[in-house]
């Protein structure tokens, strides 16, 4: 069997990471769809091209590729940067493979990390912290009733107390408004209905979130768009996911400070990315939004929890902002994701598109 008919199979077509067959020259043969969204490109337009113009990867390969092709055995590379030149490297796991029988021929699966760990979502940390917010929303309303009479109470006292004993009472005041401001986005976060979904064009979604945010948070912010004009349309609420962008572009700038920043709306189609649930079950989740600023980045012992409910790097912040994003993606049946260096921070966004029974 040649590696065209290897290619033709069904088991090739379906794999989910991407693969990538060479000749006994590293020449691109063939690739699975994955590969494609991996690479961004066309089986087209990759066969043909040398394997090493398309990867770059942060490992002396060549000698220990060409050792399994002598030898017959396969190569397990682990933990290395692998880039397209399209986007930043992402850590991911190597095999090179030997076709037996097909000239030298060799396959090359990648296995990024990244997407390994969103498609290995823990369940025991998403249960904890919805126990967390149905405790809160329980106990909001009846601590926003107290708070209120402290503040009546405050507001009293100060009428007949001195300039500096007044300073007192008005720092209660402040306080307690603070924690009624926090109590209502608890409240908030507990109440938000199921999304009405409906096929929606994201771009015009984007565009809205982002005349909002240029008159607001971030009225200091350069924003720039990358969309891909093909974008099918994207099955959600459109109000509900004008939020969620509306949240991250205003996050952005407040990480920027006074002096402003770039913040990049990034959209494109990547048919290669799946869900995998618990239960077993599977998604395709094509449709990519990124919101990408240059600002300093998260601090690194939060990365791995900012979608927590009341992890806040910023002072002051209640937390929520992010919990709040996660839910309603979750609620879209998508993902959220997050990297983040210094000078760059990318949130990736994966939608489902309209259903066929909803198109028809």
């Amino acid at each position: 069997m040649s590696a065209q008919d290897f290619a033709d199979n069904d088991l090739w077509a379906s794999l989910p990471v991407p693969a990538v067959i060479v000749d006994a020259n590293d020449v691109i043969v063939d690739v699975n769809p994955a590969a494609e969204g991996f690479l961004n490109a066309s089986t087209k337009h990759l066969i043909g091209t040398p394997v090493w113009d398309k990867l770059a990867i942060d490992a002396p390969l060549e000698e220990s590729f060409e050792r399994a092709r002598r030898y017959g055995t396969p190569l397990f590379v682990n933990d290395v940067d692998v880039g397209t030149g399209d986007r930043p490297p992402l850590q991911c796991n190597l095999q090179v493979s030997p076709m037996q029988g097909r000239d030298e021929q060799m396959l090359l699966l990648i296995s990024p990390r990244e997407l390994a760990g969103r498609l290995t979502q823990s369940q025991s940390v998403k249960s904890a912290a919805k126990s967390a917010i149905g405790m809160a929303e329980m106990l909001a309303h009846e601590i926003k009733n107290p708070l209120a009479g402290i503040t009546g109470a405050a507001q009293l006292l100060s009428m007949n107390l001195s300039a500096e004993d007044n300073e007192l009472t008005d720092l209660i005041v402040e306080e307690t408004r603070r924690i009624v401001k926090l109590l209502e986005q608890v409240e908030q976060f507990g109440n938000l209905t199921l999304p009405a979904r409906q096929p929606i064009n994201l771009h015009d979604v984007l565009d809205r979130a982002r005349r909002s945010a240029l008159l607001g948070p971030a009225a200091q912010m350069t924003i720039v768009e990358q969309y891909d004009p093909s974008l099918p349309p994207a099955w959600g609420d459109p109000d509900q996911l004008q939020q969620v962008f509306a949240n991250l572009i205003r996050n952005a700038s407040e990480a920027a400070g006074e002096g402003g920043g770039k913040i990049t709306l990034h959209t494109y189609y990547e048919r290669a990315f799946r869900l995998r649930r618990s239960d077993g079950s599977g998604q395709t989740l094509p449709l990519q939004i990124e919101v990408i600023d240059d600002g300093p980045g998260l601090p690194e012992d939060l990365r791995g929890d900012v979608f927590d409910p009341f992890v806040s790097g910023r002072e002051n912040g209640t937390g929520l902002g992010l919990a709040l994003v996660s839910k309603i993606i979750s609620d879209h049946d998508g993902w959220i994701a997050v990297t983040s260096v210094p000078g760059r921070t990318v949130f990736r966004i994966s939608l489902p598109m309209v259903p066929k029974s909803a198109a028809d």
